[in-house]
Formats: C-alpha cells, structure tokens, sequence
C-alpha cells in the first residue's frame, strides 16, 4: 500500500504541476488587458455585404426583437440580407417573423431520429441560400435571443477591410440580463473573459475566442472549407480550432457588442454547461494530435501553438481538481500511512491573493473601464455566492462532459424568454441602451 500511496501522491503532484502551468499562463495574459482599449484599425466607408443567418428553433417569444435590431442597423441596407432559419419549430416562429418582415428558411428533419441542431440548420440554411461566396463577403451568425449594436456592421466593415480581410472577427460578448445568483456569473466571467483573455490575445497577436455567437467569417474561406461542416455541440469552438491550426486570423472587436440571454435557472445552467463540455471535449480529443502536428510542420507559431492548446485544455482543471480531492480523500485512509503535509502560511495567502486578483479585482476594474459600472460592495456577497454555485456545477458539468463526449448528437435547446419589454423595467441591463 505504501507503493500505491506513493504513486498516487506522484500522480497529484503532476496533476498540480499542470495546474500551475495553465494559472501562470493565465495570469500571464491578464496583464495585456489593462490598457484601456482603443481602436488599432481606420474607420472605412461600408463596402462589405453581409449574409445574416439567426438559428431559431421555438423562439416566437424573442425572434420579433432581433429582427427588428436587424432592420434598424446603421448599415446601407442594399449591403446587407439576414434570414431567419426556422429550424424544426413546432411553435409559431416563422409566422411571427414573417410577419415583422424577415426572410425566412424553414429547415425540417429529413427523417424521423435525424440529429438536429444550430450546425445542421446553418448548413442547410447555406444550401438554401446558394453561392453566398459571390453575393456576400461575410458571413455574421447570431443567435435568437441576441440584440446587437447598431454599429456593429460598420465596425466590421471597417476592421476587415482595414486588417487586409482577416478570416474572422468575433465582437464583444455582451448580457441581457444580470440578476440572479446563475446570470450574474455569466455576467462576471463574460465581463473578465472579454477584457482579460479576448482583447488581451488580440493584442498579443493571438487568435481570440469564437463565442458561438457575434462573429463575422470570411465567405471566401467558408466555401474553400466546404461550407459548414462543423457538427460537434460546440461548433464555434470547432471551427475556431480548425482555422487556427490552417494558420487562419481570428481578430478580437472590443467596439461592438451583441447581448446574449444568459440563464437564470440552475438546470438551465448545467443543461447548457454539459452540452459545452462534451463538445469542447470532443474537439479538445479530436485535435490534439493536431495541434502537435501543425506546430512541427510550421502552421502556426510556438506562441500561438500555446495559446490554443492551453485553451483547449482550460476545462481540465475542472477534472483535475475532482481527481486531486479524490487522492486526497484515498490517501487519508489509514491503510496507505500517509500524513498530510500541512498547507503553509505562504502557499495560504499566495492563492487567497490570486483568487482576489482574478475573480474580483479584474471583474470590477473590467465592469468600471466597459460598462461604465463602478464596485458596489453590496455584490460581494452575490460574488461570492455565486462563484460557489457555479464552480460546483462546473466540476460536474465538465467531469460528466468528459465521459459523454463522443455524444454529439443530443442537443438540449436553451428556453429564452427575455424581450425588449422585459429589458425595459430592468434599468441594469447593460445592454439596454446599446442595443
């Protein structure tokens, strides 16, 4: 038993080492986002066409709102044409957005047990549309439930024509809604994501994040690549890896804004957090071997080569941390003699100074420097609370993800419910006046 104590404490000690790694990285690229941001590209006159496809499925009570963002855009609208892809809806969400004026593609299993989803649907809406690489330059994706800036078309314009036509642009990831222990850590980690990791990497010359939704896609590439072929639940996130393993550009906008729904229900939340961590498992295993590869033969940089595999990796420390406590927990039966050594003052204060650091300071000083909100001391507490809740649900979401990962077949729709009228009478809504 003692050999067997001994291997398990080798095994937690690489595992911490691991942990280390992806901490100190981390920390490395929260000090690129401090700067307050500003734009890095010219202001060009609107020249881009845009394709606009808005997934839908069961959405009657929200589609109104972004049809009606959509056709208010401060863009030419000879430049631009959105459709919204009805996708096996059993409710009224074609006729309702028919009715506010949109173009509509209505998608349907083929066969009862098909696999559906927001990949299928975008692969047949791009069938349905047919030579999209000659009409339009860009492709933007958005979901439902989202409201955008009105600007957001021209800052893209302007980005890509000024950044010599990059292979993507992913805009800041806004919330709708902030209340409640579940939304309001959506809110935190989108807040400190979209400064400290998304902007900080646009300005380290690094690939940014796709965040699923907001993101606008070279046509050109997308029809060289076969049109959209990415079929895990977590296809933004495939596709992100794939065009940075081809040595593609993914660019960060910190200039405009689309506000997503968050959930607010628990169950809510670890329905959508499952579904993300089998696809992004799915595509972490997939394209491990990859990523080694693409590095070897000169695809991509050393620099970048650690980016994405760190990133690719991020929802490890969730497993490590389950399998650290379960060693912890072997190693106190009395059968394997082992002695806990004691945690030092140093290492004490050291994690309670990062855990500061990255969940509270750089959430307030990003929440001051975007959002024009200043620390209140009474959301301590709701911080804290909340941290708690969801890093539980995160450990099981991401454990269970790992297991289930080669399931990509099952997707669990997310229920919005947030409209403009509900937006109205929430006066915090940081996307109230924006969008």
């Amino acid at each position: 038993m003692a050999v067997v104590g001994r291997i398990l404490e080798g095994i937690s000690a690489v595992l911490g080492a691991w942990l280390m790694v992806m901490l100190v990285y981390q920390m490395y690229l929260t000090l690129f986002g401090f700067k307050r941001a500003t734009k890095d590209y010219q202001d060009h006159d609107p020249a881009s066409r845009f394709l606009v496809l808005v997934p839908a499925h069961d959405e009657e009570a929200v589609i109104g709102d972004i049809i009606e963002n959509l056709q208010s855009m401060d863009y030419p609208k000879e430049l631009y044409d959105f459709y919204i892809i009805a996708d096996n809806c059993t409710d009224r969400t074609a006729d309702v957005a028919r009715s506010h004026g949109a173009k509509v593609i209505e998608t349907h299993r083929e066969h009862p047990g098909d696999a559906t989803g927001k990949p299928i649907a975008l692969k047949k809406a791009l069938e349905a549309v047919g030579n999209y690489q000659e009409q339009y330059d860009l492709l933007m994706i958005f979901d439902a439930d989202n409201l955008m800036d009105r600007n957001m078309f021209r800052e893209v314009n302007s980005q890509y024509l000024d950044k010599g036509k990059p292979d993507f642009i992913q805009c800041y990831l806004g919330a709708k809604n902030k209340k409640g222990i579940v939304a309001w850590f959506y809110y935190t980690s989108y807040t400190v994501t979209n400064r400290f990791f998304q902007l900080a990497k646009h300005r380290r010359g690094l690939n940014c994040s796709i965040g699923g939704t907001g993101f606008a896609i070279s046509t050109a590439y997308l029809y060289q690549r076969g049109g959209w072929t990415t079929m895990s639940l977590t296809e933004d996130f495939e596709i992100q890896v794939e065009a940075t393993l081809a040595g593609k550009r993914i660019l960060w906008n910190h200039n405009c804004r689309v506000y997503d729904e968050k959930p607010t229900k628990l169950m809510a939340s670890m329905r959508q957090k499952l579904r993300w961590g089998q696809g992004h498992w799915y595509v972490c295993l997939k394209n491990t071997g990859k990523v080694f590869s693409s590095l070897f033969h000169g695809k991509i940089s050393f620099r970048e080569f650690i980016s994405v595999l760190t990133y690719m990796y991020s929802l490890s420390s969730y497993v490590v941390a389950a399998l650290q406590l379960i060693i912890s927990l072997l190693l106190m039966i009395p059968a394997f003699e082992h002695q806990p050594v004691p945690t030092s003052n140093a290492a004490m204060i050291t994690g309670l100074v990062l855990f500061i650091y990255s969940y509270f300071a750089l959430f307030y000083l990003a929440d001051w420097v975007d959002n024009k909100i200043p620390f209140k001391l009474s959301t301590l507490p709701l911080m804290i609370v909340s941290f708690v809740v969801n890093m539980l649900v995160a450990v099981v979401n991401q454990v269970v993800g790992l297991l289930l990962c080669r399931n990509q077949h099952t997707w669990v729709k997310t229920e919005h419910t947030i409209c403009r009228e509900v937006l109205a009478e929430e006066e915090s809504s940081p996307g109230e006046a924006k969008a």
